[in-house]
């Protein structure tokens, strides 16, 4: 099971940033080269624990959904979402938050199974881990870019 890990360093409160990280507004701006939209369950706002939400995506060419749940949920520690239907046999997503001073420490641990067997074991080397892996440093980018500004507001009106 191919394993992404990604740390990134936000000059934000925690707080903001596991909100950003839970948006779906945000997760559409970031995604918008995939014309991502949510399309059931939550499709806006800030998803919590328990909650599902199905995503419709264009990816290599072709119209897919994946729908997913808040499996766990320590606010403003952690969160994990796992697939519960989609192109994969599975996805466990796990995003680390972690207070340094005026630094957030982000961290996605981003698991995934292809199915097919060995043809997805060859996809997963060829292309999908690092196709995930620059959607989901592109994502870590915006909400860095949205914390660190006062563009957070944009999507999170909680505060």
């Amino acid at each position: 099971m191919p394993k992404i890990h990604l740390e990134t360093r936000i000059n934000a409160p925690i707080e903001r940033c596991f909100d950003l990280a839970r948006s779906i507004d945000l997760h559409k701006l970031s995604t918008g080269n995939t014309q991502e939209e949510a399309i059931a369950g939550t499709t806006s706002g800030l998803i919590g624990l328990n909650e599902t939400v199905t995503w419709r995506a264009k990816h290599f060419g072709v119209w897919q959904k994946l729908s997913s749940k808040i499996t766990e949920f320590e606010r403003t520690n952690l969160f994990t979402d796992e697939m519960l239907e989609g192109a994969f046999k599975s996805i466990h997503h796990r995003h680390h938050f972690k207070q340094e001073g005026v630094v957030t420490i982000m961290t996605d641990d981003f698991h995934f199974e292809s199915p097919l067997g060995i043809l997805g074991s060859i996809a997963n080397k060829l292309v999908l881990t690092n196709y995930l892996t620059n959607l989901l440093t592109e994502r870590n980018k915006m909400i860095k870019e949205f914390a660190e500004t006062e563009r957070w507001r944009e999507v999170v009106k909680n505060y």
